[in-house]
């Protein structure tokens, strides 16, 4: 409250506006991309554009030594003959995938990494260069994130939302003439990959989801504490909010100008202060903070999911493990020991699977595993490859230093 008596009335009419505003159709929305992208980023009230979120993917990945090409993959503006928009919109414009492929030696295995929920490809930059030592890799910016397109979400419903997600990665994977490979996936990411590989088997070589998000339902033990919290006028306010869509991306919106500030006191105590493993140095730090900035900053679109694959406390409305009997890809759970995702819906899953599946727990290391603990986190990547890149894989014994669930 004595920051809003401090702005001037005008911006917080600004800040409100933002906060609350619906997305306008097409031919609206560029012209205002055209409009702002004559005024200089400092004097926007949102001071970001596609071309900043390109410019900060560039500035993040130089950090990875291993050679990378940057493409926008065209995935058309629909799937062929169907009269559902999901990703069209309201429009028939193509939509397209920022992929970025990195340099691997000839014959490697394929893997295709699919980031969480507000996040992008560059969260996995710690890892780029050792797992292209050993994979051919390519990481993806879902439909509606990072340097991807972002249209207006039409969605109403959690099969409509899934669609969305599941079936513009398809429209990738058949521009991009994949046939077989590894599929990694982390948090909602990981919700992404396990429900293409269930519609997809066909594919999938091996699936990997690290910290996923969507294997527990309401009736999670958990919940009922969160059900007395709901009962509580806090828990009521968060829970209206959840359920009206007010998304993290949208406050940083509204603050205008003050946006990248609350970003870099997050990414800097998320990633150094709270860090369960390895802090980010000032300049990864620097460099990932503006890149989340202006990632989360730029049109709403793909974020808007939320509330139709999740209810509030983050419990999938159409949970995983109802799934479970169904899995055809051998599966491999990745988990930092400190994850707020819990591994115990991993083995519920596991007892109802017919396919080998596999959960690993990394040490010194929460829900950004990957880039808290990296190295464990190859470790746990090769190991559970092992079948795609060692010659004697029943041989190969688990890694010093992890824990097999």
């Amino acid at each position: 409250m004595s920051l809003l008596r401090k702005l001037p009335w005008t911006l917080i009419s600004r800040m409100t506006q933002e906060m609350n505003k619906t997305d306008d159709g097409p031919s609206a929305a560029t012209t205002i991309a055209k409009s702002r992208s004559l005024w200089p980023s400092v004097l926007r009230w949102i001071p970001t554009s596609t071309d900043h979120i390109i410019a900060a993917e560039k500035c993040l990945l130089s950090l990875v030594k291993t050679g990378y090409v940057r493409e926008q993959v065209n995935i058309g503006s629909g799937p062929p003959g169907s009269k559902v928009r999901w990703f069209r919109s309201v429009s028939n414009e193509p939509r397209f995938i920022n992929t970025v492929t990195f340099d691997g030696k000839e014959g490697s295995p394929t893997l295709v990494m699919i980031h969480g929920y507000a996040a992008s490809q560059g969260f996995f930059f710690r890892n780029f260069d050792a797992l292209a030592s050993r994979f051919r890799v390519i990481a993806i910016d879902q439909l509606g994130w990072g340097g991807s397109s972002r249209p207006d979400f039409t969605c109403k419903s959690t099969e409509e939302t899934e669609a969305w997600f599941i079936d513009s990665f398809e429209e990738w994977r058949k521009a991009k003439n994949l046939s077989n490979f590894i599929l990694l996936g982390h948090s909602f990411g990981g919700y992404v990959a396990a429900k293409y590989a269930l519609k997809h088997p066909e594919h999938v070589q091996h699936l990997i989801l690290v910290g996923p998000a969507g294997f527990s339902p309401e009736s999670d033990p958990i919940s009922e504490r969160l059900a007395r919290f709901r009962a509580t006028w806090k828990g009521a306010i968060l829970n209206h909010l959840w359920e009206s869509n007010f998304t993290p991306q949208k406050l940083v919106r509204g603050l205008g100008p003050w946006g990248p500030d609350l970003v870099r006191k997050y990414t800097t105590a998320r990633f150094g202060l709270y860090s369960s493993g390895d802090v980010l140095n000032e300049e990864e730090s620097r460099l990932l903070t503006d890149y989340v900035y202006h990632t989360l900053a730029a049109k709403a679109s793909g974020e808007l999911c939320l509330k139709y694959i999740f209810s509030f406390g983050a419990f999938a409305r159409m949970p995983l493990l109802k799934s479970a009997s169904e899995w055809k890809v051998p599966t491999t759970f990745i988990y930092g020991d400190d994850d707020w995702m819990n591994y115990q819906g991993a083995q519920e899953a596991r007892k109802q699977m017919r396919v080998p599946c596999e959960i690993i727990r990394v040490p010194q290391a929460g829900h950004f595993v990957f880039m808290e603990n990296p190295s464990g986190f190859h470790s746990a990547m090769f190991h559970a490859c092992r079948k795609f890149l060692s010659p004697n894989p029943d041989n190969e014994s688990l890694p010093e230093g992890l824990q097999s669930v």
